[in-house]
């Protein structure tokens, strides 16, 4: 079995165990109306992910919701387990500051809330899910696994979910920008429209007439790998987007904050296909960027754009495993070759950064040491800008060994974390002091 099968194997086993410009598919027919199915690899888009005409004009209000069944789900004394979820779709803002629409899901307890305060909402930052429709973690909530012989995808952000509801907290998980709703591509790593997003989402929540959460929740946020810099861009944008949502604390994991560095690791990775989601969203979010792509991308460059631009991560693995971006250009340069020689490209990573800002509240930065997929280095950088700048930082070094494959060194400190993590955020959601640990910084692997 080829290594990129057994990656993808593992990944469906635990998820079973829980229960360049180019367009893609799904967005060329947007125009045509909700009437018209969107298909995506073979999977119906719901005709609730397609935006209507005209957008509300505050940033979180609600524009439609509607029952969400959840394909894991027991029957209990008080209701549901582990509760009742509501699909969402919401106004934001995007990076150039147009409104947008974004979905995702409110996921309301069953069980109680035993700490301090009223009941909490914590905004979940889903991880990698790909850049195709399908594979928006909402439709993830209802259907965990799907494998139709054209798409395979996981709902692996399922297990975080379930555990923070079980312990009484209410979560609302974003789609992000273009994952899920059918008028544009989702910008996979924007800095801006993922943080937008994250937090308007707590708005979105606050505004549905069957939660239990009010503005006097405290609210906190969740999330690894793109989910972790999603967290992290948030919690430093929050102040001067999102006054009205303070955070409680936020969970940054293995978070992308350097996406020069993380460029130069996933080439050639097991989730090389990233990159090609990674220029995908750069070109719809900026369209200076157009020129250099008609520079340089190849045939065989711009095919792997369109065809990743309607795949699941399952998918990646199977058709881009280990691919070089060397092949994708007119020169035979790497991405990071091409990135070093425009002046243009550099200046737009450089304003997708995270660290630049002071986050607000207290975070908690964890990464795996031997992380080569989301370089451990750049993530620590990240903790220690933040430190520098005074916010309170405790830095978590996951110390697992190498185990040999990119992949697994960067999904193995996820699961090896997560309940520490979620200690920690429902410790400040009841009210718990931080603290901060950026005085050993230095002695911090």
């Amino acid at each position: 079995m080829p290594a990129s099968t057994r990656l993808l194997v593992a990944a469906v086993t635990v998820a079973t165990c829980l229960g360049a410009q180019a367009l893609p598919a799904t967005a060329a027919t947007a125009s045509a109306g909700a009437s018209a199915a969107e298909v995506s690899r073979g999977v119906e888009i719901p005709a609730f992910y397609t935006p209507p005409a005209t957008l509300p004009d505050t940033n979180g209000a609600l524009i439609r919701s509607e029952p969400l069944p959840l394909a894991l789900s027991l029957p209990g004394l008080d209701g549901p387990l582990p509760g009742r979820a509501t699909r969402l779709m919401y106004r934001s803002t995007d990076s150039t500051g147009q409104p947008m629409a974004v979905t995702g899901a409110y996921l309301e307890p069953t069980a109680a809330w035993r700490g301090n305060g009223p009941r909490p909402l914590v905004a979940l930052a889903p991880g990698t899910m790909g850049q195709g429709d399908q594979c928006a973690a909402s439709m993830g909530l209802e259907h965990p696994i799907r494998f139709n012989g054209e798409t395979v995808s996981v709902g692996y952000e399922d297990l975080a979910i379930y555990r923070l509801l079980a312990r009484g907290v209410a979560v609302v998980v974003t789609d992000y920008a273009g994952l899920g709703t059918t008028d544009r591509l989702h910008t996979y790593v924007n800095r801006v429209d993922e943080g937008h997003a994250v937090l308007d989402a707590v708005r979105a929540a606050r505004a549905l007439g069957t939660a239990t959460v009010t503005t006097d929740s405290p609210v906190g946020l969740f999330g690894y790998s793109q989910g972790g810099g999603a967290t992290a861009s948030a919690a430093e944008l929050q102040p001067g987007y999102a006054p009205d949502v303070p955070l409680a604390g936020t969970y940054s994991g293995a978070p992308p904050a350097d996406l020069t560095e993380v460029t130069r690791a996933i080439d050639g990775s097991d989730l090389a296909g990233a990159l090609g989601w990674s220029l995908n969203g750069f070109l719809q979010s900026d369209p200076a960027l157009e020129p250099i792509a008609d520079e340089y991308l190849n045939a065989a460059g711009r095919a792997a754009l369109q065809d990743l631009s309607t795949m699941c991560v399952g998918d990646a693995i199977f058709a881009y495993s280990s691919a070089r971006s060397t092949r994708w250009t007119t020169t035979g340069q790497s991405v990071n070759d091409v990135i070093d020689a425009e002046p243009v490209l550099r200046d737009f990573l450089g304003r997708q950064r995270i660290g630049t800002l002071e986050p607000t509240g207290p975070i908690r930065v964890a990464t795996g040491v031997h992380d080569d997929l989301v370089p451990h280095g750049q993530a620590r950088d990240l903790a220690v800008a933040w430190c520098r700048k005074g916010a309170a930082v405790s830095y978590v070094p996951v110390l697992l060994p190498d185990v040999g494959r990119a992949l697994l060194n960067h999904v193995t400190p996820l699961l090896a974390d997560q309940g520490a993590a979620i200690d920690w955020l429902t410790d400040r959601l009841s009210g718990k002091p931080a603290t901060s640990n950026c005085w050993s910084m230095p002695l911090q692997p």
